[in-house]
């Protein structure tokens, strides 16, 4: 029984001695979260702590490199700290910036120090330190973000009492996820029926009154920072209806007389314009007309063209008077130039 037993316990005793000399090897410990988010531009240190053991004889070697998402792909080398020299490796923005935490790396301490901060350096870190035979690694994930900017308040939908409104905080910049808070600075406590919506920035309120009224006080934040903005809410009584329906009546019906005078005014010019012209082209026609044609006869034609200049002329005739000679003639000779006159006195 006693021989089954002897080796069960000598591999055991084989297993802790193992377990002990690899605890007693190198070790690196970080001094701070193994993720860390940070605002664009500011800085940060990302801790790694070493500790080797007295079996470590080896060279100090320190390297720090960004993982590759590829991971058919190497690793960005940045920085480095071999036998007391120190290196830089990066391109870029990782070109700069970039420093060990300690004046020397050999004490303990191989932090990383970034002082500004840019997208670019969002990623994994990897802090490696050898001494031979001992080795140990340690990984840390970095985020950049951007903090809010200033946002801006507004009241939509009026103060009136009564009435429903909302009152509205919204950032320009900022990374997600952002989340808004309503507060009241004075008039009062917060409303109990008044709702907001934090991923929006909108403070409900179904029926505004005067105890609403006061200063809000809206908080845009995200992981990396905050800021804020202040509205003041007024509680204004509701306007006369029954004025707003009159005012709105006359003022219509002064409308429509305004138009109706302005047509009767353009429909007295145009006819001012054409009555003259209409009047004068009439007087031209009943001045135009000719006179009225009467029959001549035909010896007064003959009398007026041998004597043009005279009002009247004498017509002698001669015809044989089978009866009475000379004295009907005479007779004859005196009627004619009688008619011929008065024909022509008629005429004129």
């Amino acid at each position: 029984m006693f021989k089954h037993i002897c080796p069960s316990l000598l591999g055991v005793l084989l297993v802790t001695t193992s377990l002990w000399k690899t605890g007693r090897g190198m070790q690196v410990t970080s001094t701070g979260p193994l993720t860390m988010q940070r605002a664009e531009g500011d800085g940060v240190s990302l801790g790694c702590r070493y500790r080797t053991s007295p079996s470590d004889t080896g060279e100090l070697d320190i390297e720090w490199s960004m993982i590759n998402p590829d991971t058919t792909q190497k690793n960005q080398m940045l920085l480095s700290y071999t036998s007391g020299t120190k290196y830089i490796h990066g391109s870029g923005v990782f070109a700069h910036g970039l420093s060990f935490a300690a004046g020397d790396p050999s004490m303990g301490d191989a932090s990383l120090t970034i002082s500004l901060l840019s997208f670019a350096h969002s990623g994994t870190y990897q802090c490696k330190v050898k001494k031979s035979p001992g080795v140990d690694m340690l990984k840390m994930s970095l985020a950049v973000m951007v903090k809010p900017s200033v946002p801006k308040c507004w009241v939509e939908g009026g103060d009136v009492v009564g009435e429903a409104l909302s009152l509205h905080c919204k950032v320009e910049k900022g990374s997600p996820p952002l989340r808004y808070s309503w507060t009241r600075i004075s008039g009062g406590p917060f409303p109990a029926t008044a709702t907001q919506e934090g991923a929006t920035g909108e403070l409900r309120i179904t029926n505004h009154s005067q105890s609403f009224a006061g200063l809000y006080d809206c908080r845009a934040s995200n992981t990396v920072g905050a800021e804020r903005c202040r509205v003041v809410l007024k509680a204004n009584k509701p306007p006369n209806r029954a004025g707003v329906i009159i005012g709105t009546i006359v003022g219509s019906l002064l409308l429509v007389f305004i138009l109706l005078a302005f047509l009767a005014v353009l429909t007295w010019k145009l006819r001012s314009r054409y009555r003259p012209e209409k009047e004068f082209s009439n007087e031209i026609r009943e001045d135009a007309q000719p006179p009225v044609s009467r029959p001549v006869s035909r010896y007064t034609d003959r009398s007026s063209a041998r004597c043009p200049q005279v009002l009247y002329c004498e017509v002698s005739r001669s015809e044989p008077d089978s009866f009475g000679g000379g004295r009907n003639t005479a007779s004859i000779h005196s009627q004619t130039r009688t008619s011929v006159r008065h024909a022509y006195d008629s005429d004129y």
